[in-house]
């Protein structure tokens, strides 16, 4: 247990010394006395609020509600804004920027006078960026998830953020709903602040955080508009301070163990594949060496029983909370689960999920009765892609899981739209669609475009599924049999950038392959022609991205920032 002199904040105003006058006097000059900090925690709070974050637009009261919970455990909050990542509006992509973020959240703990650290995020890439640059910093911390918004609706359609506007835009492409009706589903797919309402990235890593133990026990499945949330809030504001006092560090419970449990609870959320980019990230952050090979091996076990859109066929975020949310899930999932791991409350899983209840087995269903017999992905390797890809085999038209098609080849994004809804396009429904130069490099950034437009002629037949092959990613509301993150990347010379137009491809999921049919002798021909692409760019964060970027396999952080790429780094000099 901690005392009042070793807080950390103490350094900065216990002395009897000209800088920590300052450091007061300072803190006078905005209107607090010593009675507000002295021998308290001072707890920071990194909000990720911005105008433009709807995801995050009740932020601005949920800190003060994490500021009331700290108040009311004796702590001293001071609010730190951080870069808000709004994935809808950030181009070319926020992965771009997921790292910056992870850089501002740990540059922001360890400058500051802070005991311990709230986290405020939610949309996409803030929730491992966060983790990520709190991670490598090591004070307690705890993470609030923003909660997914209500449900959509239009003209009695409960509408999917994200997957609906993919399945409402093919339908518009198609001539079979109206400008007007288009303009409706708009208004209506977002009905509240919140993150997707779908098993989209968002939920999919606010879960996985929460199956990690890095949130209080089921904060991932609470509604942002429920009333719920803003007591979780409160009683996370109480809880780090508890934490601090105890000296309950992430070390303590970012375990190999727990990212074990983080996974297996991921595969049976159905959970995005932009999960296993970011949680190999973290892991290795928090010092385990988690990689493609875990996930496949935890993925052949365990099954997808949240029936959430897109893997499963009806159910959204809210009906999930209504079930009986993460903890009912976690309940049917012990037997998988490391039930002595520890957790931000200081309980174990195990003890965390006693009293669990799934209400409605529909929504969350029984290990006897799954969404999908495996869990939602699956890792293929082959020469396409020797370090491996990504596919949601649960979201996809069973048909294309074992699959043999010609290559339609589009050298980047502005190339696959000019030529994608053209009428003289040669495209059969076997064909398989192929964009590359978008991986981390390439993208750069390595943006959500991986769910290729089906072709508009083969829209207007009826056809909404084809086998499509990238070094993007794509939204974790998408669907379809989209193989992801092919690595390495074409921009560096990978094989996909051998590939030609007319190749065969073949792909077998259940044997976890993918293979171009092309003779190794005339591979060889095309490596040694292929010429490297102008780099992207020659000054700024671009510039420094472009220099440090790790492939998708690897996790996509900066080389740098891996725990192992050098010594700690200490307490900042104060002199």
């Amino acid at each position: 247990m901690k005392d009042p002199k070793t807080l950390r904040s103490a350094r900065w105003f216990a002395p009897d010394d000209l800088r920590s006058f300052g450091h007061r006097s300072r803190f006078m000059q905005m209107g607090y006395g010593p009675e507000d900090w002295t021998g308290k925690p001072i707890i920071g709070i990194i909000n990720t609020w911005s105008d433009m974050q709807p995801c995050h637009a009740h932020f601005k009261q949920r800190v003060e509600d994490v500021k009331r919970g700290v108040f009311q455990a004796g702590g001293f909050p001071v609010e730190l804004p951080a870069l808000s990542l709004a994935e809808m509006y950030v181009k070319p992509t926020t992965m771009l920027y997921r790292n910056m973020l992870a850089m501002d959240t740990e540059e922001l703990i360890r400058c500051h006078p802070i005991d311990g650290v709230v986290l405020m995020g939610g949309c996409d890439k803030t929730t491992p960026a966060l983790m990520m640059g709190a991670t490598s910093v090591g004070l307690p911390m705890i993470y609030i998830p923003a909660g997914p918004m209500l449900r959509g609706n239009w003209e009695g359609h409960v509408l999917g953020s994200g997957s609906d506007s993919w399945k409402f835009w093919d339908e518009r492409r198609a001539g079979n709903i109206t400008h007007e009706q288009w303009l409706g589903v708009e208004g209506g797919i977002a009905r509240s602040y919140g993150t997707c309402m779908t098993m989209g990235t968002a939920s999919s890593m606010t879960g996985i955080v929460d199956a990690l133990g890095m949130t209080l026990p089921g904060a991932s499945s609470i509604p942002a508009a429920d009333s719920n949330h803003a007591r979780m809030c409160a009683a996370t504001g109480r809880r780090i301070v508890e934490m601090v006092w105890e000296d309950l560090l992430p070390a303590r419970i970012q375990t190999c163990n727990a990212f074990h449990n983080a996974i297996t609870v991921g595969m049976a959320m159905g959970c995005s594949t932009n999960a296993i980019i970011h949680v190999i990230a973290q892991a290795r952050r928090a010092g385990c060496d988690i990689g493609l090979a875990d996930f496949e091996r935890i993925s052949r076990k365990v099954p997808v029983i949240a029936n959430i859109r897109p893997s499963g066929d009806k159910y959204l975020m809210e009906d999930f909370y209504y079930a009986g949310g993460l903890r009912a899930l976690m309940s049917e999932l012990k037997d998988f689960l490391k039930l002595d791991a520890i957790t931000v409350n200081g309980k174990t899983v195990g003890e965390n999920l006693e009293g669990a209840k799934i209400f409605d087995q529909d929504v969350i269903r029984p290990l006897a009765h799954p969404v999908y017999g495996e869990g939602s992905l699956a890792v293929l390797t082959g020469n396409l892609a020797p370090d491996g890809c990504v596919v949601k085999p649960a979201a996809a038209d069973p048909r294309f899981l074992k699959h043999r098609g010609r290559a339609i080849v589009f050298d980047g994004y502005p190339e696959m739209k000019a030529r994608i809804n053209r009428p003289d396009l040669e495209v059969t429904p076997d064909h398989v669609l192929i964009l590359r130069n978008v991986g981390p490099l390439g993208g750069p950034g390595m943006p959500e475009w991986g769910m290729i437009p089906i072709p508009q002629k083969l829209v207007e037949k009826g056809v909404r599924d084809m086998v499509r092959i990238s070094d993007a990613r794509m939204s974790g509301t998408s669907y379809g049999a989209c193989i992801l993150h092919v690595a390495p990347e074409a921009y560096i010379g990978g094989p996909l950038a051998l590939v030609r137009e007319g190749d065969w491809i073949e792909i077998d999921v259940a044997t976890r392959a993918i293979h171009m049919d092309v003779p190794e002798d005339e591979l060889a021909r095309r490596r040694a022609a292929w010429q490297p692409p102008q780099p992207r760019f020659e000054r700024g964060y671009g510039w420094m991205f472009s220099r440090h970027i790790q492939q998708a396999n690897e996790g996509c952080d900066f080389d740098f920032l891996r725990t192992e790429f050098g010594a700690p780094i200490g307490e900042p000099d104060i002199f």
